[in-house]
């Protein structure tokens, strides 16, 4: 079993690896501007390139793809001539990248005209200025340059008197123009995925991993629910129609589970928010959640998300359970069992359940995948602020980084619940045993 684990986890980092290769090309090719998506339609090509340059976009791919999975830091260091650093700003979400001095003090550049300002941060959190134009470095053609980390987490390259216009981008403010001496090469820092740095979105400025987390919590709680409710009732109500092949219990639980799986996500989740909501006035329409944290200012909000998706997996594993319960119960050794005189109870709870329960469990193990991440539709018709509703988001702005973190999650829970499901077999049918 042990070998059998650790199998299936290399194939895991096996697939995660060609599935973040395969997003990357994908996303390359895919058309769509990312710099215009952001910056608006009015932008003009200096902006816009302007732009790209900051967010390294301008870089070939496979830069790119080797500063999301390994890091850029590690070569800015060496170009900088200091060993960097990433800390949390105090009270935000947000992250900055400062050099290391020799004296262990953090610090970060910012050029006024043709000086070089040291921003150092001292050990109370405050900020000291000082010239450093000690830096600069002038070639035999007479050019000053010098590397350090910039206010906006890159390592840059200023030169001295290049006259060169160059654009950056202020939150919340618009657009401000340097001149003379700006930044000549961009590095855009992180750490890499494997130290834990999926990167910084495009589209809202914000660590990836943070906002992140929070969507996967926020999905985890409303399939969690769901889950919690919908496999132990369908089981059951699966159960009860197989016993009850060709009765009226049979039929009106196998209609009922037929109409379910049939309807739409999309139609089950506006119906139910024009008749429960609307009508009845029973529950919220939870149309819009506003917030990444309101499911938990108002959990009367997660009624309907939950109630769509109970309905659209009920009918799906009930009549999976339905049917492979009326297989078993026509197998030779369930007749034997009635033959031989042994109660009923017995020959359904001790032979005929455990083995019933195989096919489903399958089908409920695919099916978390899709309650974690592929619930796309249910969270965007309740304005659910879900996983899936922010990978859909990050399609749209082709926000890179965001899909890629998202694609690993849905790996990891892809074949992580089918290694789970593994297990649960050996568990239900001890003849199963893997080498």
């Amino acid at each position: 079993m042990a070998n059998f684990i650790v199998r299936r986890l290399l194939t895991m980092l096996l697939t995660m690896f060609i599935v973040s290769i395969f997003i990357f090309a994908l996303a390359e090719i895919a058309p769509g501007n990312v710099a215009r998506n952001i910056l608006g339609a009015f932008a003009t090509p200096e902006q816009e390139a302007s732009f790209r340059e900051q967010l390294g976009l301008n870089q070939p791919l496979h830069i790119r793809y080797i500063n999301w999975l390994v890091g850029s830091d590690w070569r800015a260091s060496r170009l900088i001539g200091m060993p960097l650093t990433r800390i949390k700003k105090p009270g935000t979400d947000f992250y900055q990248w400062w050099a290391v001095d020799e004296d262990g003090t953090l610090v970060r550049w910012k050029l006024e005209e043709e000086d070089l300002i040291a921003l150092r941060r001292q050990t109370d959190g405050t900020v000291e200025e000082s010239l450093d134009n000690d830096r600069w470095q002038t070639d035999e053609e007479g050019v000053s340059r010098a590397w350090g980390v910039d206010t906006h987490n890159h390592a840059v390259m200023w030169e001295k008197g290049s006259g060169e216009t160059y654009w950056m981008r202020a939150k919340a403010a618009g657009w401000w123009v340097e001149k003379s001496g700006g930044p000549r090469t961009y590095i855009p820092l992180q750490k890499g995925m494997l130290r834990g740095d999926p990167g910084q979105s495009v589209q809202t400025g914000r660590p990836v991993a943070d906002t992140l987390a929070r969507r996967i919590q926020n999905s985890a709680i409303l399939a969690g629910i769901a889950f919690a409710i919908v496999m132990p009732l369908a089981l059951v109500l699966g159960l009860i129609a197989g016993l009850n092949e060709g009765k009226p219990t049979d039929r009106i639980l196998s209609v009922a589970g037929l109409i379910t799986t049939s309807t739409p996500e999309f139609a089950t989740g506006i119906f139910l928010i024009l008749i429960l909501a609307s009508w009845l006035k029973l529950v919220p329409g939870a149309t819009v959640f506003g917030s990444e944290r309101a499911i938990f200012e108002n959990p009367k909000m997660l009624i309907l998300p939950v109630l769509t998706l109970t309905l659209i997996e009920l009918g799906y594993v009930l009549r999976i359970t339905r049917a492979s319960m009326v297989e078993v119960m026509r197998e030779p050794y369930i007749r034997t069992a009635f033959i031989k005189g042994l109660p009923y109870s017995r020959i359904v709870f001790k032979h005929a359940i455990r083995n019933a329960l195989m096919a489903p469990i399958t089908v409920i193990m695919l099916h978390v995948n899709w309650l974690i991440g592929g619930i796309v539709v249910v969270e965007a018709i309740f304005g659910f602020p879900g996983l899936g509703k922010y990978l859909y988001e990050s399609a749209l702005y082709k926000d890179i980084f965001a899909i890629e973190a998202g694609a690993m999650v849905m790996v990891f829970f892809a074949v992580g619940t089918q290694l789970v499901a593994d297990i649960v077999y050996t568990f239900l049918n001890p003849r199963i045993r893997y080498a």
